[in-house]
């Protein structure tokens, strides 16, 4: 059985998806043929409306809503971003040759390269490095080189036109001071209210010492703080090969001023855009991983996300995830990445007061042991007593991989998945293998779950061995909150399962071809 550490190379996901799934694919054509099953999805006609009216929200929430408002802006669902794929075979959002671009302009723009070390930095472990950053990196248009060492700050604020690069991933390491709040952000930009533009960020490990802060029960503060790396309002940003450590809440945190609450079909305003995090590693995070909030055009790849604390949340009720698209983001592509030991490995959602993710693509995943390995829901917009989602469309992902999802003590009343689609429309599947452990007690629960007023869902080449104690490969839900508008195709069942397709009582619209 295959075990990732904190220290895989997420690099190697490529090659190790080939070895799990036993074949190689031309990503090129199963792309091709993905977009393809999505505009067939994405033309179906909507799937039969619920009779019943939705409940009525309290007064207090409905005023709540109001007062988020005056610093929302409407929802719209933009086009899905096409992407391109390299001679190497890499795959990229076609919006990346923009980004290139800016990254020219970022680097034509710096007028000073200087070391940490000529501002009085000192990578003993032991110093405090804050005023020696803040003078380092001035206003901007600067380059800020940081040696081998760790360096002590409460807290680094980047201007626009800001490159900040390290030795390395375990070479250079930026810690937080032992006095700074339990609410500090390690790095981010200096405005998250007027915004900033044109920020690097390479090469170092980034510990939160959360040991600082003793035997909390609650790590984090509410809002987008207490994270290792946080991009609030930050138009044309990057992160690469850095490694977060134990934040309060989350490692990379690509986000709008504020988390904006003001209903479905809502977003905040002053989201992040255009940002590549690549080759990442981050393990003990209180909440997720890598997530984004109501940001648009987003880049994930080459990154590992392991082992979360949970601490973020009450005991046993932590969603904590590897990757989590979250509230409002849009056109956000996933590519080669991978988690372990989470809650969910990659989750794409939003809470019930806000809109959900949408346009979000993910090519080559591994997720190895997380609770709920692929889980895609908009909170409170499942029931037939609830709203309708206005913004829960459009996911597509291909080769994907889900090996061994098990019971955790971080969420204990969730039951494993391989995947879960939740009151979410256009959604595509193709090439997805799961293995399980024949030793394992499933408890006679399904494996693959279709549910909750999802639609236009497409499965299709999914491969399922080893889970013998398992209901089922596949269930589609039926009922009052039933799924509608299914289609399953090539779908291969070893040692697992009394059944391999369940469909629930009442389910309109479904066609299989195995």
């Amino acid at each position: 059985m295959i075990f990732l550490d904190k220290d895989h190379d997420p690099r190697k996901n490529g090659e190790l998806l080939s070895v799990i799934t036993e074949k190689q694919i031309n990503i090129e054509a199963v792309i091709k043929e993905t977009e393809q099953l999505f505009q067939q999805c994405h033309m179906n006609k909507p799937a039969p409306q619920f009779n019943k009216e939705p409940k009525e929200d309290s007064f207090f929430k409905r005023m709540m809503e109001h007062i988020f408002r005056l610093f929302a802006r409407p929802f719209n669902l933009l086009k899905p971003t096409p992407v391109y794929i390299d001679s190497d075979g890499n795959v990229f959002p076609k919006w990346k040759t923009k980004l290139d671009d800016e990254y020219k302009k970022l680097i034509s723009r710096i007028t000073r390269e200087v070391n940490i070390i000529d501002f009085g930095g000192i990578g003993d472990g032991k110093s405090d490095n804050t005023t020696a950053f803040k003078r380092a990196l001035g206003n901007g248009r600067v380059r800020v080189n940081i040696p081998d060492g760790v360096f002590i700050t409460k807290g680094i604020r980047l201007p626009s036109w800001t490159c900040l690069v390290g030795a390395g991933k375990g070479k250079t390491t930026i810690k937080l001071h032992e006095s700074a709040p339990k609410g500090t952000r390690l790095i981010t930009n200096a405005n998250h209210w007027k915004g900033n533009h044109h920020l690097y960020v390479q090469g170092m490990s980034l510990d939160w010492n959360v040991e600082r802060l003793g035997d909390v029960k609650k790590t984090s503060t509410w809002g987008n703080y207490s994270s290792c790396l946080t991009y609030a309002n930050v138009s044309y940003g990057w992160v690469k090969d850095i490694e977060a450590i134990n934040p309060g809440l989350h490692c990379f945190d690509i986000s709008s001023t504020l988390y904006n609450y003001a209903g479905d079909g809502y977003r905040s305003k002053g989201g992040s855009q255009y940002v590549w995090l690549d080759n990442l590693n981050g393990y003990g995070f209180g909440d997720d991983g890598i997530t984004t909030h109501h940001s648009d055009y987003i880049f994930i790849s080459n990154s590992h996300m392991c082992d979360p604390s949970g601490r973020a949340h009450q005991k046993g009720f932590s969603n904590s995830n590897g990757f989590e698209i979250d509230d409002g983001s849009r056109n956000v592509l996933l590519v080669n990445n991978s988690s372990a030991r989470c809650f969910g490995g990659i989750e794409i959602k939003a809470h019930q007061n806000s809109s959900a993710a949408s346009n979000v693509q993910i090519v080559g995943h591994i997720s190895v042991n997380d609770n709920r390995a692929y889980n895609f829901r908009h909170i409170g917009h499942h029931k037939s007593t609830d709203r309708e989602s206005q913004s829960a469309y459009n996911i597509t992902a291909v080769n994907l991989a889900a090996i061994k999802p098990i019971f955790t003590d971080l969420y204990k009343g969730s039951k494993p998945r391989g995947l879960v689609v939740s009151g979410y429309k256009n959604v595509v599947i193709n090439h997805f293998t799961l293995i399980g452990d024949p030793d394992y007690d499933y408890r006679r629960i399904p494996i693959i779950a279709i549910q909750y007023r999802a639609r236009n869902v497409v499965l299709n080449n999914i491969l399922v061995k080893d889970f013998k104690s398992a209901s089922a490969a596949i269930k589609v839900f039926g009922g009052e909150n039933r799924a509608d508008s299914i289609s399953i195709n090539h779908v291969k069942i070893r040692d697992s399962a009394l059944k391999a397709i369940d469909i629930g009582k009442d389910v309109q619209d479904i066609r299989i071809n195995v």
